[in-house]
């Protein structure tokens, strides 16, 4: 086979990346090792960013999302039953949209699909060769057998355990990362939300997150040690905990019901650097992850999309090769800010193993200072709506 870009992992950031090419008349091949039922099985997050939501729309992939999605104008911050709203609206003009991660992917499938683009499921053995020449390929085998395609260029969507950034020598690449000692173990229930908005809860009890994904399926989050399993946590426990970290007046109103799927994550900070080794770019959580605090995963992803797919285009089509040139330096500045917050989210909402007296003060003494500056509010607005790309 032969394509102009190979993209490897049909993940959202892998589908949007060929759907955005495919529309600009550049050809794709999309890998992935899952199924597709497997990897609309998969839950994740549901918060888009402003300039996810608009390059979903110039996708040609935005209709439901538009529809059944749930525009949201702040969230609220807590500390113990002090509730503090950030107002998006009010404080940058926008908002974000609660629409969960697995519809996203859907929508880009049935995207991709309307025009024909190729995507291979269950593919193994996936190996990329020659990225640092000019005549790339990549090999892998479908149904026992072995194939090859030659392309221009390789974009690497296959995540954090995948193939592409390991395919960068170590000594060509420089790794940054924070493991944090907890996860988040998050439970999905077909009730309605706790609140119309997302409450992001710091409590003596430890962290909590309520949100959503329609106005009749909750998901909610507590904070727990990486020690913790799933199969420790039955819904009573979990509910138990979930109204102890939410503010007294949220708790007493809150609907409970059977789990739909419950799993842990655990939280880190990394960063690969840089995102280019010759012809292969990466992309998403092939280069980055983030704490869930933030809800930046996803759109982090989308940034590197809308960086990559200009720069792919113009190299393709025209020849340019400037913007493939300064593609990592571009993605990495905006990867790095929302590294920060993401980080700085983690550290205000989060009670730490063996921390002091003076850490919980200080948790305390943010969201009091939130509650009271419009500029810190701002601050946080800006950033968790999305900075520009």
């Amino acid at each position: 086979m032969k394509t102009d870009i190979v993209i490897i992992g049909g993940g959202p950031s892998g589908l949007l990346l060929s759907q955005l090419l495919n529309r600009a008349g550049v050809a794709t091949v999309v890998l992935e090792r899952a199924s597709r039922a497997h990897v609309l099985s998969r839950i994740r997050a549901g918060v888009l960013e402003a300039g996810t939501v608009r390059m979903l729309r110039e996708a040609g992939a935005g209709d439901r999302m538009d529809r059944e999605g749930i525009p949201h104008d702040g969230c609220i911050f807590s500390d113990d039953d002090l509730m503090v709203r950030v107002d998006f609206r009010d404080l940058t003009g926008t908002g974000v949209m609660v629409y969960g991660q697995t519809e996203v992917t859907a929508d880009l499938y049935a995207a991709q699909d309307a025009m024909g683009a190729t995507i291979l499921h269950e593919v193994a053995d996936v190996a990329i060769h020659d990225a640092d020449t000019d005549a790339p390929y990549v090999t892998f085998t479908q149904d026992g057998a072995p194939r090859r395609i030659d392309c221009a260029y390789i974009a690497g969507c296959d995540g954090f355990h995948g193939v592409s950034r390991k395919t960068i020598p170590a000594d060509k690449r420089q790794e940054f990362e924070r493991v944090y000692p907890f996860g988040w173990l998050g439970l999905l229930s077909r009730t309605p939300p706790a609140h119309a908005e997302l409450i992001y809860a710091n409590s003596r009890n430890g962290f909590a997150l309520a949100s959503m994904r329609n106005p009749m399926l909750s998901r909610y989050y507590v904070q727990v040690p990486l020690t913790e399993r799933v199969e420790d946590w039955p819904d009573d426990r979990f509910w138990d905990k979930l109204k102890s970290c939410l503010p007294a007046e949220v708790a007493a109103t809150l609907v409970t019901g059977p789990s739909v799927e419950k799993s842990i994550a655990p939280l880190r900070s990394f960063v690969c650097e840089p995102l280019r080794w010759g012809r292969l770019f990466l992309v998403g959580d092939a280069a980055h992850i983030v704490p869930p605090t933030g809800a930046k995963g996803l759109n982090l992803a989308v940034s590197d999309v809308y960086y990559l797919h200009e720069a792919l285009i113009a190299a393709i089509r025209r020849g340019d090769t400037a913007g493939i040139d300064a593609y990592s330096a571009r993605a990495l500045a905006r990867i790095w800010k929302a590294m920060r917050f993401s980080w700085s989210m983690t550290m205000m909402l989060h009670r730490f193993d063996g921390e002091d007296s003076f850490a919980a003060q200080m948790r305390k003494a943010t969201l009091l200072h939130l509650s009271q500056s419009e500029t810190a509010r701002r601050d946080l607005a800006e950033n968790y709506i999305g900075l520009p790309f």
